[in-house]
Formats: C-alpha cells, structure tokens, sequence
C-alpha cells in the first residue's frame, strides 16, 4: 500500500497544479503554418529538382554511342542524329524527337499503281494475249523505279525511296508468293483479282464460250421470237393496207357508176382489174402479190361489186362494176347526182323553149 502514495507524491511534484503548462506544445494555427512552410519547401525543391534536369541527347546514328542508351536516347526510326541533334529524312517531318510520315510520300506511294500494272499483265494472258505472269523481286523494284519516275516530282532521292519502300512492302503483302524450280522467289497477281482486270470484251467471249450451247439456244428462240413477231407486225401491216385500198376500189367504182347513170359518154359503168390496180397500188406495192390478192378477197365479199370477164380492145379481160342502186357511201355523192340531174333538167328546158319559140316565128 505504500507504493501509491509515493507514486501521487511524484506527480505532484512534477505538475503541481495537475496539467501540463500552456507553453509545452504549440497552437492549432501555429501547427498549421508549419505544415504550410513545409509544402511549400518540398514544392519547390521538387521543382528546382526537376529543372535542373538535363534529358539525355540523342545517340548519332550509327556512332558507338547508339549501342550504349544509358547516357544517351536512341535515334528514332527515319531520322539522323548527329551532335545530339535530329534531322528528319525527305517524306517525314519532326514533332519534338520524333519522326512523323509526311503526307506527300504516302500520297506517292498511293499513286504507284504497282499491283494494277502486274494484274493487268495476268489478265491478259487469261484473254489469251502473250504476257509475263510471274515477276521477281528485281522485277518489281525496276517496275517501281519506273513509275516513281514518271510524273511524280517533289520529292528528293530519300523521299523517293521511303516511298518505294512502302510500294514494295504493299506489293510484297498483295502478290501471291512463289518459287520457281531454281528456287527463286516469285510473285503473281491472285487469280481472282486478275479476272477483274479483264477487259469486259473478254469477259464476255470467255462467258459466251463457256455457255455456247445455252448462247446458241437462246438465239436461235430468240430469232425465231424476232421473225414471228416481224411476221405478225407485216401480216397486220398489209391488211390494213389492203382495207385501204379496197376502200378506195369501193369510192372509184362508185363514182364511175354515178357518173355512167347522169349520162356521161366518156365514162363506163366497169373497170378492168389489172388498170384499177394499177392506178392504186405504187411500183413497190405491185410486187407484193399478197397485198392485192387480199384486196381481191375483201371485193369478193362484197355484194355491191360485181365481177366478170369482159372484152376489151379485142383482149379478154376481168372487170368490177358497181351493181348497188344508188349511193351507199354518204349525202355527197346523193348531193352530185341530184346536182348533176338539175342541170340536165335544165339544159332540156332550155332546148324545149327555144324550139318553141322557133316555130311561133316561122307561123307568123
């Protein structure tokens, strides 16, 4: 039991009033001004740090130093470094340490129409025209030389390269690969591609002699289809001509038959056949005997025409003549007969008076 009070004797000696004095630890705001002072002093020895900073130069390209990246940085793809400094090839321009594509070489390398050139040489020896079919490697860096010559300017001699490059690499990805029997590598243009680049000429005959008997099939029906058609269309043709010209047969031997009925010397009441048709038909028409044996058919079945051989000029011949009283064709031909009648009627009248008249003066 006595231990305890020994230990209350000592805290009170230490802290005689029982807490610690105000001065011991320091205030909120004091505390937070020291965390301020300390922030800002990390914050700017991080700074002062990260200024002095040097990055590390660029390796020269191809020097020693461009094995070893611990002091310096690699070259990058498409540039020379010398001195730490980077200069870009022709085609790719510099963003920081960086070479970017430039868009004139992809441009070029889009232009070379490599694979069209080598296709277009397959698809001819598919239409059956002497061609070369496979090319080697060389083959087609010549053939890229070539088109990079030609019309493309602008660029200098690493620009053009890089472009080639990036033919040649298309080129290689798009061709089929083969090796011929001294095993030198090959390329080709795939068979489905080369059929595309056939002329459309080709296209067609190869198909036509493919499918030659359906071709042949199909054209026979189809001209078998064309001549009946043409028949129809001409059979149709003539008959309406035909009904034509037997109206016109109608109207001239109607006409011939009034004016044979007013009393007209001139005029007979028939019309030999071969001069009425003669007179209808052009010199075309004539030797179309069809034409007008289709005529003959429609006046046969008439009734109003009558036909039979007659002697003419010593010569045996067949001729029409209208055999309907009257006039069947309309109120013009009644108007002419009765216009016609009126002036004979006249005419008598006139003789009569006159005669008369003569003989009152021979009694007087």
């Amino acid at each position: 039991m006595p231990m305890p009070s020994r230990a209350r004797r000592r805290s009170k000696s230490r802290w005689p009033l029982g807490e610690p004095p105000p001065g011991l630890f320091p205030a909120r705001d004091d505390l937070l001004r020291l965390l301020a002072v300390v922030s800002i002093a990390a914050a700017a020895a991080a700074a002062c740090s990260l200024l002095n900073r040097r990055p590390k130069p660029l390796c020269d390209s191809g020097g020693a130093a461009y094995t070893h990246h611990d002091s310096c940085q690699p070259c990058p793809p498409h540039g020379r470094c010398v001195d730490g400094n980077l200069e870009c090839v022709q085609g790719f321009n510099k963003y920081g340490n960086l070479c970017i594509e430039d868009g004139l070489v992809s441009q070029t390398a889009t232009k070379i129409l490599l694979e069209r050139r080598i296709c277009d040489q397959y698809a001819r020896a598919l239409c059956g025209q002497p061609a070369k079919i496979l090319f080697q490697e060389l083959d087609i860096s010549n053939m890229a030389d070539e088109l990079l010559s030609k019309g493309f300017v602008g660029l200098s001699q690493d620009g053009a390269k890089v472009a080639k490059i990036k033919v040649l690499d298309s080129a290689r990805a798009f061709f089929e690969k083969t090796f011929s029997s001294d095993g030198v590598e090959e390329f080709k243009c795939p068979d489905l591609v080369a059929e595309l680049y056939r002329p459309l000429t080709c296209q067609i005959r190869q198909w036509i002699s493919r499918n030659v008997m359906s071709v042949t099939a199909f054209g026979v029906l189809f001209s078998a289809l064309l001549w009946i058609l043409w028949s129809i269309y001409k059979r149709q043709a003539l008959s309406k001509r035909a009904e034509q010209i037997y109206a016109q047969v109608c109207e001239v031997l109607e006409d011939n038959a009034i004016d044979a009925k007013i009393g007209n010397s001139e005029c007979e009441p028939w019309v030999v056949t071969s001069w009425l048709r003669d007179h209808l038909l052009v010199p075309q028409e004539r030797r179309n005997a069809f034409l007008w044996k289709k005529v003959e058919e429609l006046i046969l079945e008439d009734s109003r025409i009558d036909q039979y051989p007659k002697v003419v000029k010593g010569e045996s011949k067949v001729v029409y003549e209208w055999q309907a009283s009257g006039s069947l064709s309309g109120k013009k031909k009644v108007k002419k007969m009765q216009g016609v009648a009126a002036g004979k009627s006249r005419a008598d009248g006139a003789a009569g008076g006159a005669i008369k008249l003569a003989e009152e003066m021979d009694a007087g």
